[in-house]
């Protein structure tokens, strides 16, 4: 008596299946993805509140406001005079924040400059005391809902 495996080169088995049946699990994908598009809208709850309507307007220029501009190198300038260093630029912004009225400050940012150079130049306007900063920005010429007429 001799214990021995068949070998497969012998009699008429059933030939071995090499290919995976796929059916299985595309049914159980598209069974998932039906669940999921169904408990979506459920999960996504928020708090009800109405947004405000964006207008763009185009700002009115006062002789008392100031231009603050950042060029793409980070250099800061004051209604088109450079300013030497952040100490000077507080200086200036704690000097116009004690004016009556209070000016309003624009920043005139480049494409181009790293938003580092931005926010010091806006961390500078809260440690000054300016309560109102607007930025400037260039409309879109018909792009993204802007109709030139």
């Amino acid at each position: 008596m001799s214990m021995s495996m068949p070998s497969g080169g012998g009699g008429g088995g059933i030939p071995v299946m090499s290919n995976i049946n796929t059916t299985p699990l595309v049914d159980v994908m598209l069974v998932m993805l039906i669940i999921f598009l169904i408990t979506i809208p459920v999960i996504n709850k928020t708090v009800k509140v109405e947004l405000p309507k964006a207008v763009n307007i185009p700002t009115t220029t006062k002789p008392e406001n100031i231009t603050i501009a950042v060029d793409k190198n980070g250099q800061v300038y004051w209604n088109d005079k450079a300013v030497p260093d952040s100490q000077a630029l507080l200086d200036q912004i704690k000097g116009a924040a004690v004016r009556k009225p209070q000016p309003e400050i624009h920043i005139r940012g480049d494409k181009d400059t790293r938003f580092e150079a931005i926010g010091r130049v806006m961390y500078m306007i809260q440690r000054g005391g300016i309560v109102k900063v607007g930025f400037l920005t260039e409309p879109d010429h018909g792009v993204r809902g802007y109709r030139a007429r």
